[in-house]
């Protein structure tokens, strides 16, 4: 397995351990959560350098960020069966979340924070997290991709 895209992996996790973002949940840092908030990470990473970048760059990024996902949840403990089943749910939610995000730049703080909503817990403080995932999106527009591959950035 290709290694050298440990760091973007790496640097989603550590902007998914961010507690800021489980304010206000019921169920503090659960697997699920992180899952959705590093999806979502991803999905936001993926919007912004998609169309700057080289195709085969960015599907070796994807395959290596979902083979790292499944050995994840194999680390948990679950079966084969339910690996496969579980990363279908976790594609299908991915997919969802790229679609809703793809015209996010042109979106109101009210219309971004009632996309957050389909995908988190009812207490979450959507507002806010619109607010991050837009600083988030900025970040990386500000930023290449160089420099999410080569280094380990701080939340």
């Amino acid at each position: 397995m290709n290694i050298k895209y440990i760091n973007i992996y790496n640097n989603l996790v550590n902007l998914t351990r961010n507690k800021e973002l489980y304010n206000n949940f019921e169920k503090q840092d659960t697997f699920s959560d992180r899952l959705i908030f590093f999806l979502l990470h991803f999905a936001f990473f993926l919007k912004v350098y998609k169309t700057n970048n080289d195709k085969k760059i960015m599907q070796e990024i994807y395959d290596y960020l979902f083979k790292q996902l499944e050995l994840s949840i194999r680390e948990i403990g679950y079966g084969d069966q339910s690996i496969n089943k579980k990363m279908k749910d976790y594609l299908n939610l991915f997919y969802s979340m790229i679609d809703k995000i793809h015209s996010w730049d042109d979106l109101s703080l009210d219309k971004k924070s009632s996309i957050l909503e389909q995908f988190l817990d009812s207490n979450a403080d959507t507002l806010f997290l619109a607010d991050y995932f837009e600083k988030y999106r900025l970040n990386l527009t500000n930023n290449t991709l160089n420099f999410y591959i080569k280094g380990v950035i701080k939340p």
